[in-house]
């Protein structure tokens, strides 16, 4: 009885040792997060003072305003979406493709194409050949810019690979044996059961689409119906530091107020962030549990 009870009081410390440690992380993670919030909700000249915590001293919406009266933001950030989903739809399932194609055993080059792939994750031609490499197809200049380049990522491929090598070999077999040809085991076994994999490649495959603006300041400086998200903000945030009185419409005739080149940062960091943080919980299942466990007892 006695070994029982200081038996609970050790679990009572640990317990509490242990929320006192996830709380002061909690602290830790969020704070950083609440501080560029409270700067970008602030008013820019209160801001130049120093001494934000986690809430705003003078409430105001200015900061966001100034961002999203820039012309090419609307444009920016509709091509930035497309560019994501259709970049993660595209590069999961070609990336996806590759990797069942790699992890099949009778497929006899199999050895050769993952010496080949995994080569490019050391060596690269570099920016001057790529560039050119880029302006023999055509792509300087157009949307697709953004997708062709990129179409298949060999890290992605790998880990999807190592994936599917862990699943259980007796349900392609017995898929096999009911007649199902190597498509349909793909699509209707392998992709099922690589969920969890794909959610996370999906999401590192949105992630670099969505930050990504140098591919844009390269082949689509010229084209304003082709600009992204980012590179704009970008455009915004250079502006911003360079004079805190700056015009910028269709006209360039609106004179806008003095502004914090802090509060604008902070302001364009929140407008690039939401988007992902709103993404991630749907996602989130995906990195914590694994849908196979179970589904084959040896």
């Amino acid at each position: 009885m006695q070994g029982l009870v200081q038996k609970n009081i050790s679990d009572r410390i640990f317990d509490t040792c242990l929320y006192v440690v996830m709380t002061i992380v909690l602290i830790v993670t969020l704070y950083p997060f609440l501080n560029v919030l409270a700067i970008s909700l602030n008013d820019s000249m209160d801001t130049v003072k120093g001494g934000l915590t986690i809430w705003p001293r003078q409430f105001t919406l200015k900061n966001y305003e100034t961002i999203f009266k820039f012309e090419g933001l609307v444009i920016g950030f509709r091509n930035s979406v497309i560019r994501t989903v259709l970049g993660a739809i595209i590069g999961v399932l070609t990336a996806s493709m590759v990797a069942y194609t790699l992890s099949r055993r009778e497929f006899q080059a199999r050895r050769l194409f993952s010496v080949l792939f995994a080569l490019t994750l050391y060596f690269s031609g570099g920016l001057i050949p790529g560039y050119l490499l880029i302006r023999n197809l055509g792509l300087i200049g157009t949307f697709w810019v953004y997708i062709i380049p990129s179409i298949l990522g060999v890290f992605n491929v790998f880990v999807i690979r190592s994936y599917i090598d862990g699943l259980p070999n007796a349900l392609q077999e017995s898929a096999k044996i009911d007649g199902a040809n190597d498509f349909t085991i793909f699509w209707r076994i392998i992709l099922p059961l690589c969920q969890p994999v794909l959610a996370t490649i999906a999401l590192f495959v949105a992630v670099g689409h969505w930050n990504s603006w140098f591919d844009t300041y390269l082949y689509n400086a010229q084209k304003p119906q082709n600009t992204t998200l980012q590179y704009e903000l970008i455009k915004v945030l250079q502006s911003t530091q360079s004079a805190t009185d700056y015009r910028f419409n269709s006209n360039n005739q609106q004179s806008m107020a003095a502004v914090s080149p802090d509060s604008i940062k902070m302001a364009i960091t929140m407008v690039v962030t939401t988007p992902i943080l709103l993404v991630y919980p749907f996602l989130q299942k995906y990195f914590v549990k694994g849908i196979t466990l179970g589904a084959v007892k040896s």
